[in-house]
């Protein structure tokens, strides 16, 4: 359904209420071009580097954010705000008192107001962090599941819209489409989206009239779309003679066409707006009847800089389905850039500043000027930030969380049908634990060894569904979808999937209500989802990624399917801890203990990469000793242990996940051989790096007590693992790139061969793929002889 607004101004204090908000908007417009202005323009530049800023989109949306902020907000709704907008919000902050002066002259320098709105970095917190293109605007859709996840199962902490500006640019990003589209976005009445539809991008004006195309894209998801296209001084003289004519007019021409016309004088206007068709001589007369003044402000009297036009949009809203907002804008607007093809990055000079602040009645001296309290406008943001005061949640009671569930691994089994048997235990043995573990898949939950956990805690939905296959006999994964369930199943995008991590990984912060969300994909697509899921932990946001299949181990399904750069890449993400177990008791420890890490401040999300190589699980040889146990638990979540210790060893084999088998295969021979060799296990070659650089006297930046899941001192890691009196020449093997752990041979500063997956994968059985990537048995005693000679 699409609905056209038709403004009315019913009363004066309905005029004067508008007057005033356009008086705040005119502030809004100042401050925030004065933010920018000074950055670039005012404050000391000793790099020399340019500082940037977006004045003219800020002014695209500023009557946007002054119609939701000063009217609209409850203190119940969330927003994310587009990226280039970010100085309008500081605006707003400092309009309200939250930020002071200083604050105001901060943009962009160290420590002060961040480029784009973040959840972490900004004096004031933005409820959305934005900035990747497309990641912040679906951001609030997964907000509003995670909102009502921890509604449902947790406490009620209420309801609330949740808003997303996004500039009309941004909706080339396919993430947007991919989440509005997917099947439960319909139901979430409480999204909102005002498209800022200024019609130009970074470098140029669109060429098509995309407005048609953008509202049907929403009708078809099931959207509600409303559209803004017209203040009211062109609904006044559309209501004229000829009036029809001229708004017709308006809408036809092509996007550069109209915005060359909003760099027109009047006399040029006059010559250009009636255009060459049959309607001309109607349009000349009908604009020749307007003085100057009327004429280039009706030229620019779209619905996204009106008001009362906005006003009436946001009561037109269905709360029963998502609605989308096209606002009519111009990127510019009250700027002497307005509608310049290449304003995106522009900055006003010093005189045109100059005379913006004589028109806004202000000083440029002094530009950091607010209302007085008794002033019409004063009392206006008085009452919205009292109106927009949130309360306060108190945290949840922190509750001991299981560490080891004590079971006894036997037999054969894969990393990845471990996962599934972890969290099925883990429900048995601490059920309070387990009820704060949601799940998360793209479709592959029944391939991905979920099946059990799906059946046993059932699907998370909004909308109770029947299970129609409930009394098929052959039917094993049942689908039973409840506001209680604990899986969330999404179309196959993993996009989607990680934006949803993100936010139930952000509840602890907003509401006290820590989840423990983990996500499931085939490990190949974790690197398509490692944009978004690491914009998601800069923004706050904790979970578990688990990335099965993996490797060249899934060899059956060709090379497509077979990941390669995932283990180095897991490794190098700030906040993240990144794991490869080789046995099911590794997969029990490092999960259980990567769910410790999640919902807190010092918090850090974890990725594991598993397997699903069956592993004999003997060969872990795990402790009976409680103390030999409870330290090589240690060992595990620090990254790594020592599995086998000889006497002489003359070369350390260290292997890593489902490649342990092979690893002590080539030991076996080799001491069959007479040449004594030292076997290593890692489990995670990022933690093993945080160790190294901190034995070196480097650590993160604010790494603390968190710089490793061991906690401060994590270097002993590397006394027990790697010590300098057993070392000797090396071989790294892993089904992954085999850069991840060449590092490991400068510890100690020994010769290396590192064996590894370094091109892409062929399909055949494994022991032919192993072949001919070089990372099988005969491939690794052919290193370790090379290596033990040098």
């Amino acid at each position: 359904m699409t609905i056209d607004t038709d403004t009315d101004i019913n009363t004066a204090s309905e005029a004067s209420t508008f007057e005033t908000l356009d008086e705040i908007h005119d502030r809004i417009l100042w401050l925030s071009t004065s933010i920018i202005h000074h950055a670039n323009r005012v404050r000391p530049n000793r790099s020399g580097l340019k500082v940037g800023g977006h004045q003219a989109s800020c002014a695209s949306i500023a009557t946007i954010m002054t119609a939701l902020w000063f009217h609209e907000l409850r203190a119940e709704d969330r927003v994310s705000i587009k990226p280039h907008a970010s100085p309008v919000w500081h605006a707003i902050n400092y309009l309200f008192g939250e930020l002071d002066e200083a604050d105001m002259t901060s943009l962009r320098a160290f420590g002060g107001l961040q480029s784009y709105p973040s959840r972490t970095k900004d004096p004031v917190p933005a409820d959305y962090s934005t900035g990747s293109v497309g990641i912040g605007a679906t951001a609030p859709i997964w907000g509003s599941i995670a909102r009502r996840y921890v509604d449902s199962t947790l406490k009620p902490i209420g309801l609330g819209r949740q808003y997303s500006l996004v500039g009309d640019a941004e909706l080339d990003e396919g993430a947007v489409w991919e989440a509005v589209i997917d099947p439960d976005v319909k139901h979430l009445g409480e999204i909102v989206w005002i498209v800022d539809l200024n019609r130009q991008s970074l470098d140029r004006v669109i060429p098509d009239i995309a407005a048609g195309r953008i509202e049907a894209m929403f009708d078809a998801a099931g959207w509600q779309v409303i559209t803004v296209k017209f203040g009211r001084l062109l609904d006044e003289l559309f209501a004229r003679p000829c009036g029809p004519e001229l708004r017709q007019r308006i809408l036809t021409m092509s996007n550069p066409e109209y915005q060359r016309l909003l760099r027109c004088t009047a006399a040029e206007l006059r010559e250009r707006l009636p255009g060459e068709g049959e309607d001309a001589q109607a349009l000349r007369d009908l604009v020749g009847s307007l003085d100057d003044a009327t004429l280039t402000d009706a030229i620019r009297n779209l619905g996204g800089h009106d008001i009362p036009a906005l006003l009436d949009a946001f009561a037109r809203i269905d709360d029963s389905k998502p609605t989308a907002i096209i606002a009519y804008t111009i990127k510019g607007f009250g700027l002497p850039s307005s509608g310049h093809p290449q304003n995106h990055s522009a900055l006003i000079s010093d005189e045109e500043y100059g005379a913006l602040a004589r028109r806004s009645g202000q000083d440029t001296q002094a530009p950091w000027t607010r209302f007085d309290h008794d002033s019409a406008a004063g009392e206006i943001i008085e009452v919205s930030a009292k109106r927009l005061a949130r309360p306060e949640f108190p945290r949840a009671a922190e509750s001991e969380l299981p560490r080891d569930l004590e079971r006894a691994h036997k037999g054969t089994s894969s990393s990845q049908a471990a996962l599934g048997r972890v969290l099925m235990d883990l429900s048995r043995q601490s059920p309070e634990t387990a009820r704060r573990v949601v799940t998360v898949s793209p479709d592959v939950s029944s391939t991905t060894n979920l099946g059990g956990w799906v059946n046993k805690v059932g699907v998370w939905s909004s909308e109770a569904g029947r299970n129609w296959f409930a009394d098929d006999a052959e039917t094993i994964l049942q689908w039973n979808e409840s506001e209680q369930g604990q899986h969330m199943e999404l179309g196959i995008a993993e996009t989607n999937l990680v934006g949803l991590l993100g936010e139930l990984g952000a509840t602890w912060s907003r509401w006290g209500e820590p989840l423990f969300p983990i996500g499931v994909m085939y490990d190949p697509f974790v690197n398509r989802a490692l944009e978004p899921w690491t914009f998601g932990m800069y923004a706050g946001g904790q979970s578990i990624l688990v990335g099965t299949p993996s490797g060249v181990t899934l060899a059956p399904e060709g090379g497509a399917h077979q990941s390669i750069t995932t283990p180095s890449t897991g490794m190098e993400v700030p906040g993240l801890v990144t794991y490869e177990p080789a046995f099911a008791q590794d997969v029990e420890w490092t999960l259980l203990h990567s769910i410790t890490r999640l919902g807190r401040p010092d918090g850090e999300s974890a990725y594991l990469r598993l397997s699903t190589r069956a592993v004999d699980q003997s060969l872990a040889e795990v402790p009976s000793d409680p103390v030999a146990r409870r330290r090589r638990r240690e060992q595990v979540i620090a990254g790594g242990f020592r599995l086998r210790a000889t006497k002489q060893p003359r070369v350390q084999l260290v292997g890593m996940g489902a490649m342990m088998t092979e690893t002590l295969a080539a030991a076996d021979r080799l001491e069959a051989m007479g040449i004594d060799a030292d076997v290593v296990c890692v489990t995670s070659p990022g933690l093993l790096y945080r160790a190294l650089r901190a034995a070196q006297g480097n650590r993160s930046p604010g790494a603390g007590a968190g710089v490793s899941a061991a906690g401060p001192g994590s270097e002993w890691i590397l006394d027990q693992v790697f010590p300098a009196e057993r070392a000797v020449p090396m071989v790294t093997l892993l089904d992954g790139h085999p850069h991840t752990l060449s590092f490991l041979a400068t510890i100690n500063k020994v010769d290396h061969v590192a064996l590894g997956v370094s091109s892409f994968g062929q399909s055949g059985d494994i022991d032919d793929v192993y072949r001919y990537h070089g990372i099988d048995v005969d491939s690794i005693v052919r290193a370790a002889l090379d290596a033990s000679r040098s």
